[in-house]
């Protein structure tokens, strides 16, 4: 009996062993085929050509194709849902965004936890926010729209997107964090915020710094403050909305992740690769055009980010008593 039950255990441990050096080997040759990355948005939009620049990247450095997957729908969680029931192989990932972190708590039926169910890869950038308003508009400071607020309450229209949107969001955060009355005007997308603005229809909004910088060129609007933690360098003289609002902060941002359980070797050689991509002056560069500033946290870091970015607007999405649109 106990000879068979050491026969038996020998067995069990020698079976491990063969799977772990599988294991170590199937990470240090991946990828062996081709890799698919999930993106939550229509093609051609700035979610997508970050994706398609990394993937680029990722197929020149490790000589496997990572071809883009459009999924649009439901506010990105169709696409999350396509990444969390995928294999934990490394041949699935998913460029997770800010919509994310909203989502776990906009929405009260998904049939997954983003934080619990993805492995974190790599950051990739941040999107920079910016408070701006029409040239007829009296404030000239962020401090100057909140004494109007409260001069003048619910009579300023701030514009917004869509719920769970990053422009959105920092609407709802500027609205708690002032503490004014302010209507909040709902929009299907960034292009009519900016045309209604230009015509005076509405007088504040938030949006993306690099659709909106021709028109404050050229005069057509007036930024008053970056909803990132510093300063933009697209906007190098319109301070932090934080220097009249302590602790404020929107900003719209990428990072690749996995499936929960995907072999951890795996899981650093893509952050490595990653990292190695942003810090290379080509890459960088092409996301500068694209609007977005560059973010290379450690896999923990990450991690953490995406905890606090998902607490953080928790908090907003309840103290709004925000539902889905």
């Amino acid at each position: 009996m106990h000879t068979a039950r050491r026969a038996f255990l020998h067995l069990g441990i020698g079976a491990a062993a063969m799977l772990a050096v599988q294991h170590r080997a199937g990470a240090q040759t991946y990828p062996e085929r081709p890799v698919r990355i999930i993106v939550g948005f229509p093609a051609s939009g700035q979610i997508d050509i970050i994706a398609r620049l990394i993937g680029q990247w990722l197929s020149d450095r490790l000589g496997q194709q990572f071809f883009i997957d459009d999924r649009p729908g439901a506010a990105s969680n169709v696409a999350t849902e396509a990444l969390i029931r995928a294999p934990a192989d490394g041949y699935t990932l998913f460029l997770a965004n800010d919509t994310n972190a909203v989502n776990a708590t906009l929405y009260d039926n998904l049939r997954f936890d983003f934080v619990r169910d993805t492995a974190p890869i790599a950051s990739i950038n941040l999107i920079p926010l910016v408070l701006y308003v029409h040239p007829s508009f009296p404030a000239k400071t962020v401090a100057e729209v909140i004494t109007y607020a409260k001069d003048n309450p619910g009579k300023l229209n701030i514009a917004a997107p869509a719920k769970g949107t990053g422009p959105a969001m920092a609407a709802e955060l500027f609205k708690i964090t002032a503490g004014i009355d302010v209507v909040l005007v709902r929009y299907r997308g960034d292009a009519q915020v900016v045309t209604d603005l230009l015509g005076g229809q509405v007088q504040v909004a938030f949006g993306g710094i690099s659709p909106i910088l021709p028109h404050f060129r050229a005069g057509k609007l007036r930024a008053l403050g970056v909803a990132g933690a510093a300063r933009s360098a697209a906007l190098p003289d319109i301070p932090p909305i934080a220097d009249t609002l302590p602790g404020f902060e929107a900003s719209g941002w990428c990072g690749l992740v996995a499936p929960r359980n995907t072999p951890v070797r795996i899981v650093e050689k893509l952050h490595d690769e990653i990292n190695a991509g942003l810090a290379d002056p080509n890459v960088s560069a092409r996301l500068t055009d694209a609007g977005v500033t560059t973010l290379a946290l450690s896999q923990a870091d990450f991690g953490k980010f995406v905890v606090n970015e998902t607490e953080k607007w928790a908090k907003v999405i309840h103290a709004a008593n925000l539902r889905p649109d």
